[in-house]
């Protein structure tokens, strides 16, 4: 059985951990430079209110004082999923981390009988010792853990637990869920699905398994098996996953390749952070470009590259300099830029990298290395970058990021701990 945890609607959910008189009242988060909604509280979603709202649109309710806006406080975020997520290692012996606010637990070995008990004590000692209400989802696979969540949350008699363990549950689950809710289906497939009758989950069970092969291949009928009790989406690890990608919004739009590059460089160092902090290594660096989508009144370009390295790599230099490669062959003057991102992909563990017989100089990687790991070392932990490249933007890596409306680092800074009267 697998066991997903869910924290509820989790950036408001930590803002109110310190800030209790936001409870019960109408509250949204925003993206990196304030520029639309990325999480919203009950209320705000009884507003009408939907995920991704450029903040413009609602800014009069905000001024009204019908809302309340936060801006996104990734370090606080972070900080409190790390609680959270420690609560469940010490619980389970086996957890998988999926994303900043949610987890599975792999449940083999431990009794169906006491499967609710644990799970609905998870609930309660999360909520006590960090404040973050979470929803528990429990099923023979992950697909179905999800939907199990959503009941978990949505209905309050379930009391943050809902367990889906014998085919009855699972078709009653299955035809109260849209088919655009279904982990695996995502916004483009979801149309076509309708437009073939398919209208829930249920429903796309019940099409027979050649009908699914034939129109969505494996990636279909991994979710058609999924929905129906087979398991065939497994456990991973942190180090398994495919790519890794850290992208921004700028605060106002930018026209020039030098102020982009900028960009670009401190983006592809911290994806190399990444892969070494994972002991992993990639061999593929992507650079992405958009222009504001919103200002219709001005011209659209949406462009992407892809660098493919001789040999995986994870030191900065390699990965920056890929991407700044990508970066020069998308790049158009006379566009206006809103945001910018590096994706570093084909990841393979770093002791398994397999050298190149041709133009691969094992000394001048070596020497790449050993230099990113002394930044690591002076840099530390977080956004520091007392150490960087010369071609990275020059001071820290958010001092130029709009948050006007952001809370403090009450739990990781000494400066902004919250004052008690």
């Amino acid at each position: 059985m697998y066991a997903l945890v869910d924290c509820n609607n989790f950036f408001v959910s930590c803002e109110r951990v310190f800030r209790p008189g936001l409870e019960g009242k109408a509250v949204v988060v925003l993206s990196n430079n304030d520029g639309c909604v990325v999480a919203r509280s009950n209320e705000s979603k009884a507003m009408g209110i939907k995920m991704g709202t450029p903040y413009y649109q609602i800014s009069r309710l905000a001024e009204r004082g019908c809302l309340e806006v936060c801006s996104s406080n990734y370090t606080l975020y972070g900080d409190m999923s790390a609680r959270v997520m420690s609560i469940l290692a010490g619980t389970v012996p086996k957890i998988e981390i999926y994303s900043i606010d949610e987890a599975f637990l792999l449940l083999d070995g431990i009794s169906e009988r006491q499967v609710v008990p644990l799970c609905s004590g998870l609930v309660a000692k999360i909520r006590k010792w960090t404040g973050i209400p979470v929803s528990i989802g429990i099923a023979p696979t992950k697909t179905l853990a999800k939907i199990a969540s959503h009941f978990a949350k949505k209905y309050r008699g379930y009391h943050g637990v809902c367990m889906i363990d014998n085919d009855e549950k699972r078709r009653k689950a299955l035809s109260l869920t849209p088919i655009d809710e279904v982990w695996g289906v995502g916004r483009k497939l979801a149309p076509k699905l309708r437009e073939a009758g398919v209208f829930t989950a249920l429903d796309y069970t019940e099409r027979p398994e050649s009908w699914i092969r034939d129109n969505y291949m494996l990636h279909g009928l991994r979710t058609w098996m999924e929905l129906r009790g087979t398991v065939c989406v497994e456990a991973e690890t942190e180090a398994s996953r495919k790519s890794i990608c850290t992208s921004r919004s700028f605060a106002e739009m930018l026209e020039s390749e030098e102020d982009l590059s900028m960009k670009v460089a401190d983006f592809a160092a911290r994806c190399a952070r990444k892969l070494r902090e994972e002991g992993t290594a990639a061999l593929e660096v992507t650079t992405f470009l958009y222009t504001n989508r919103f200002r219709t009144d001005l011209e659209q370009y949406f462009p992407s590259a892809t660098v493919r390295l001789q040999t995986a790599a994870s030191n900065s230099q390699e990965i920056v300099s890929a991407a700044l490669r990508a970066l020069h062959t998308i790049f158009r003057p006379g566009y206006r830029y809103k945001k910018a991102g590096v994706t570093v992909g084909n990841i393979v563990p770093a002791d398994a990298v397999q050298a190149s017989l041709f133009g691969f100089d094992p000394d001048l990687r070596s020497r790449n290395d050993r230099i990113s790991r002394i930044m690591d070392q002076v840099n530390g932990k977080g956004d520091s970058s007392l150490l960087r490249l010369a071609s990275q933007k020059p001071g820290h890596y958010a001092s130029d990021i709009r948050r006007e409306h952001c809370s403090g680092r009450y739990s990781t800074c000494f400066d902004e701990l919250i004052e008690v009267r």
